[in-house]
């Protein structure tokens, strides 16, 4: 199956058109946060403060980059671990993030939050951290520097390879999997 070319930032009509197991390769702007990030962000939003950048259509990538070799704009880049960020996501959603890239499952919370606000759960391929590194063309960190690797980082992507896990209609392609395995293995 082709990839499926997205832009960012998202609409409420493209997330419409992405199905969990689809192969997407992501084009535009993305956000890169993690835990420490994603706990400023949304005590930002409980205290009626402006975030750093417009959530609204966007993606954030949960990603701890090392650092870069020269020349390049960012070192390696995989995906983190996500359920680390799953207090925090559907504050965010809530305020019209519609991306989210990671590795792992999602809690239910989080889950209905997508379906709830049309936002869809994206998975990077883990291991491949050398190969995403060259998706990504700029990368500056645009808030909260003492946090160093996990500092808030605006990124310029360029086919960016991801998949769709949780979609908005409720599907999950981990659970697809496993139910496809099961049917194979009798």
């Amino acid at each position: 199956m082709a990839a499926i070319e997205i832009t960012t930032p998202l609409t409420d009509e493209v997330i419409e058109q992405l199905h969990a197991g689809d192969n997407v390769l992501i084009t535009g702007t993305i956000y890169v946060g993690r835990d420490a990030a994603h706990k400023r962000l949304v005590a930002a939003l409980d205290a009626g403060e402006e975030l750093p950048f417009d959530p609204r259509g966007q993606i954030i990538y949960y990603m701890g980059p090392s650092p870069a070799r020269p020349g390049r704009p960012i070192g390696s880049a995989g995906p983190t671990t996500s359920y680390r960020m799953d207090p925090y996501a559907p504050r965010l959603l809530e305020v019209g993030l519609k991306g989210m890239i990671g590795k792992g499952n999602r809690s239910q919370p989080v889950r209905e939050a997508m379906q709830k606000y049309k936002a869809v759960y994206f998975a990077a391929i883990g291991g491949a951290a050398a190969l995403i590194a060259n998706s990504i063309k700029e990368a500056e960190v645009i808030a909260y520097p003492d946090l160093g690797a996990e500092a808030l980082r605006r990124l310029r992507v360029e086919d960016f390879p991801a998949v769709v896990v949780n979609d908005i209609y409720g599907n999950d392609a981990y659970e697809m999997g496993k139910a496809q395995y099961r049917e194979v293995d009798g």
